[in-house]
C-alpha cells in the first residue's frame, strides 16, 4: 500500500509526553512518522521536520518551548500546503501561539492551539485532556486523532485562548506543589507521623489531582520525572509574563518561582516538580560525613602524638586534605571538584579524664543501660560533623539558616541578606560584652544577653522566602 493510502499522522517531539502519544496513534492503527531534535531509536524516525509534513497531513507538535515550536514550524514552512493542520500540543504561552499561527497561515495551512493537561501515566493510558483554541473546521477534522490519546476535549474559542488557560492551570499545580511541600515539612518537624496529613487531606476540600499525585512522591522520595522541573518553571515563568502585561500582582505564583528557580540550581531541573519537597530534606548534606569524621579524628592521632609537655597554647600543624572521596551528583556520576576540606575545630578540654562508658544505671523499665560520656574523641568527632553540615548548608543554598533573635549589633533582615554578595557570617553571631569598668553604659537586662550556643542552634530556621519577598517589594 502506497504511503499517501494509509491513515498517517506526524508527530514532533518525543520527550515525555510526545513519545506515548506517538505510540497511543501506532496502536490506533494509525502509521505514525516521528521527529525529534536528538535522534531517537523510534518506528518511522525521518529526517527533518520538513520530512514530517511530506509525509503527513496532520502533525501534532511536543516540543519545550516557543524557539522550539518557531524553529520546527520554519524548518517545515517551505512543504506547507492548505491541506495541513499543524496542532500545537506545546505550553509556550498566547503570544507564542498566537505568532506560529500567523507563520502557518501565511502557507496556507490551518492551526490548532492545543495544549494538554496529564503527566506521563496519563498519556500512557491514552487518558489527556486537550483544550483547543482554532477554526471548527480544523478541528473537526483533527478530533478523531486527539480523541484516540485523550479521555477529554475542551473547546477553548480561537487560538490564543487554550495557551492562557494552560498557563494559569498550571500556576496552580505550582503553587499547590509547594504549599503541599511546606505542609509535609511542618508535619514532619513537629513529629506527626505524615500518614495522618495523607489521611485528613483525603477528606479534606483541599484535595486536589495535584496532591494525590505529588504526595506519595514525597513521602517516598521518588522524583522520577512525569513533569519535570524546568518544564514547570518554563510555565510559571510565561505565567508572571502574562500577570505583568496584564498589570497584575501575583505575589503566591513569584514566591513559587523563586523557590523553583533555587532547585533548578540545585540541579534538579529534570526531575519531577514534586522535587521541590527536597529543599525540606537536605539528606545529601550528610553525604560527606564519613570523610569529615576521618579528618577529624586524623586530627585527634596527631595531637596525641604530640610530646606531653606542649601546652595547649601550642599551634597544631595543618592536616592535610583527605584523598580519595568525590561527592556524587544527582545522577550518580562523580562530580569533578573535590570535597570540600573541614579543618577540625579546636579540642576543648575537660577537667576530668574522660571515661567512655559509665556503669551500669537503671532505667525505668527495670532494664539497664551504659550511659555514654562524651570523650575529647566524640566531642572532635561531633563539632567536626556540625562544622561540615553547616559548611554544606551554605555551600548549596538549598537550607540557609539564620539567628532568630540576633544580637543588636548583628541584626539584619531577610531582604539585607539577600542584595549583593554580603560577607561572610559565622554561623552564631557572638557579641562580646565590655566590662563594668570599661563601659559607662548600665548593664543590660538578663533576657538582652546573647544566647548560648545550644540555644542558638536551637533557634536556627531557614530562610523565609515569603517574608523575602514581600519586604523586597515594600522597600522597592
Amino acid at each position: 500500500m502506497s504511503r499517501k493510502a494509509r491513515k498517517n499522522v506526524g508527530v514532533i517531539g518525543l520527550g515525555i509526553i510526545g513519545s506515548r502519544v506517538a505510540a497511543g496513534l501506532r496502536t490506533a492503527g494509525y502509521q505514525v512518522y516521528v521527529w525529534n531534535r536528538s535522534a531517537r531509536p523510534a518506528p518511522n524516525f525521518l529526517g527533518s521536520p520538513a520530512e514530517i509534513a511530506e509525509s503527513s497531513e496532520i502533525i501534532q507538535i511536543f516540543v519545550a518551548d516557543a524557539q522550539a515550536l518557531f524553529d520546527v514550524v520554519e524548518a517545515m514552512s517551505e512543504v506547507l500546503t492548505p491541506k495541513h493542520i499543524i496542532v500545537c500540543n506545546a505550553t509556550v504561552g498566547p503570544e507564542a501561539v498566537l505568532e506560529a499561527a500567523q507563520l502557518v497561515e501565511a502557507r496556507g495551512a490551518q492551526f490548532l492551539d492545543a495544549p494538554f493537561t496529564g503527566s506521563k501515566i496519563a498519556a500512557e493510558k491514552r487518558q489527556l485532556v486537550y483544550y483547543v483554541g482554532g477554526s471548527e473546521p480544523a478541528f473537526q477534522r483533527v478530533r478523531p486523532i486527539l480523541e484516540l490519546t485523550s479521555k477529554s476535549i475542551i473547546r477553548m474559542g480561537e487560538i490564543g485562548h487554550a495557551a492562557t488557560i494552560k498557563v494559569v492551570t498550571n500556576m496552580i499545580s505550582a503553587v499547590t506543589a509547594q504549599v503541599l511541600a511546606e505542609a509535609l515539612s511542618i508535619v514532619q518537624k513537629a513529629g506527626l507521623e505524615p500518614e495522618l496529613l495523607a489521611a485528613a487531606i483525603e477528606q479534606n476540600a483541599c484535595r486536589s489531582g495535584v496532591i494525590d499525585l505529588k504526595l506519595p512522591k514525597m513521602l517516598s522520595g521518588d522524583y522520577e520525572p512525569h513533569f519535570s522541573l524546568k518544564h514547570m518553571f518554563k510555565d510559571v515563568q510565561l505565567g508572571i509574563h502574562m500577570a505583568n502585561a496584564l498589570d497584575i500582582e501575583i505575589p503566591a505564583t513569584t514566591v513559587t518561582a523563586g523557590v523553583m528557580y533555587g532547585a533548578l540550581n540545585q540541579g534538579w531541573g529534570d526531575l519531577d516538580f514534586s522535587v521541590l519537597f527536597k529543599n525540606y530534606t537536605p539528606t545529601e548534606v550528610f553525604e560527606e560525613l564519613p570523610a569529615a569524621i576521618q579528618h577529624a579524628l586524623a586530627g585527634h592521632a596527631a595531637l596525641e602524638a604530640t610530646p606531653a609537655e606542649e601546652s595547649a597554647d601550642a599551634v597544631e600543624p595543618e592536616p592535610e586534605a583527605p584523598t580519595g572521596y568525590e561527592p556524587e551528583t544527582e545522577s550518580g556520576d562523580a562530580a569533578p571538584e573535590p570535597a570540600a576540606v573541614i579543618p577540625p575545630p579546636p579540642i576543648v578540654p575537660t577537667l576530668q579524664p574522660p571515661t567512655m562508658l559509665s556503669e551500669q544505671a537503671p532505667v525505668s523499665n527495670g532494664a539497664s543501660m551504659r550511659e555514654a560520656v562524651p570523650t575529647e574523641e566524640a566531642s572532635r568527632i561531633i563539632e567536626a560533623v556540625l562544622a561540615h553540615v553547616t559548611h554544606q548548608r551554605g555551600e548549596t543554598g538549598g537550607v540557609v539558616y539564620e539567628n532568630r533573635r540576633p544580637s543588636p549589633a548583628v541584626e539584619t533582615t531577610d531582604f539585607q541578606s539577600s542584595q549583593g554578595a554580603p560577607e561572610e557570617k559565622p554561623a552564631v553571631a557572638m557579641v562580646v560584652e565590655p566590662s563594668a569598668a570599661e563601659s559607662s553604659e548600665p548593664p543590660k537586662p538578663a533576657d538582652a544577653a546573647t544566647p548560648d550556643l545550644a540555644e542558638q542552634k536551637a533557634d536556627a530556621k531557614p530562610v523565609n522566602f515569603v517574608r523575602r519577598w514581600f519586604v523586597g517589594r515594600s522597600q522597592g
